[in-house]
């Protein structure tokens, strides 16, 4: 071989060489790539592996500790009332023994006691009237619950007679709730309504509404607490407060600014020396004294 030609042989073009060292990177790349892509699927192999681990080991546990005793409520829990088992709170006006008594006739809910159903239970306590809403807490080890009774707010207490017992109340959504459930306790502040008969029975919301309206706006104008409210005829209201029997006649809408005028006449009643059976606002402008 001539000088010229191994000259040749070793002198690549320009061109070629850069198209070998292309090729050369571009399969240096393809081995990263592999390399990269293996190592990501080593990964995912691997916490697939432990998702399935972790999931089994959680299914397992659960069906063990589902089968422990302290999970389940004892199946004689409604019919022996047990205070530890069944705890009633916050009830000031239903009895508790009404509740354990309405407990009674529901079925012990079956299974674990951090899934059983307790609907059927506050169906049956809402049929209680003082009931407004039926909390119920989950415990286990061991297997009990808690049933938080809200009440509904009373507002009017009635009576026939202010000598006599209570024969019924209202409540702040204007149910109204019978003597079973009273007397309440003293630490439960309602309006006092003397009505004639069962016609309580008759008074809408508006009504109600109304009368407490009426007690409020005389104790603010009065400065006194109002005893009761004599409506046995709704023509002609009466209230009473500490020293005096004020009567309204028609609760109008000009009831308001009779109210209005006590402020100016009670100071007065000090300086009257006769027995006075009450103080007449019931007309316009004029005041009255009506004494024994």
């Amino acid at each position: 071989m001539t000088d010229e030609n191994r000259e040749n042989k070793n002198n690549i073009p320009i061109s070629q060489q850069s198209e070998n060292n292309e090729e050369m990177k571009r399969a240096q790349k393809l081995k990263r790539e592999r390399r990269v892509l293996k190592g990501r699927l080593k990964i995912e192999r691997t916490r697939g592996f432990l998702r399935f681990l972790i999931t089994a080991c959680i299914i397992v546990l659960v069906i063990l500790i589902s089968k422990f005793d302290g999970l389940y409520l004892n199946k004689n829990a409604f019919k022996y009332i047990d205070p530890s088992t069944v705890e009633i709170t916050n009830n000031k006006i239903v009895p508790t023994s009404k509740i354990y008594a309405v407990l009674k006739s529901v079925d012990v809910p079956k299974g674990c006691i951090f899934f059983v159903k307790t609907n059927n239970i506050k169906k049956k306590l809402y049929l209680l009237k003082p009931v407004d809403k039926i909390y119920i807490r989950r415990y286990a080890f061991p297997a009990r619950i808690q049933i938080i009774v809200r009440e509904s707010i009373p507002t009017i207490t009635v009576t026939n007679d202010i000598k006599e017992k209570p024969v019924a109340y209202f409540t702040t959504s204007g149910k109204i709730v019978g003597k079973e459930y009273l007397p309440l306790r003293e630490d439960i502040k309602t309006i006092t309504v003397v009505a004639k008969g069962g016609s309580y029975a008759k008074w809408d919301k508006e009504t109600q509404q109304r009368l407490i309206k009426i007690a409020k706006y005389v104790e603010t104008y009065s400065k006194e607490p109002v005893e009761y409210l004599d409506y046995r005829n709704p023509e002609d209201v009466y209230v009473k407060i500490k020293d005096i029997n004020i009567r309204l006649g028609i609760p109008d809408d000009s009831v308001w600014l009779k109210i209005e005028r006590l402020p100016s006449i009670l100071p007065q009643l000090k300086y009257v020396h006769s027995k006075i059976r009450y103080l007449d606002l019931s007309w316009e402008k004029v005041n009255y004294l009506k004494l024994d």
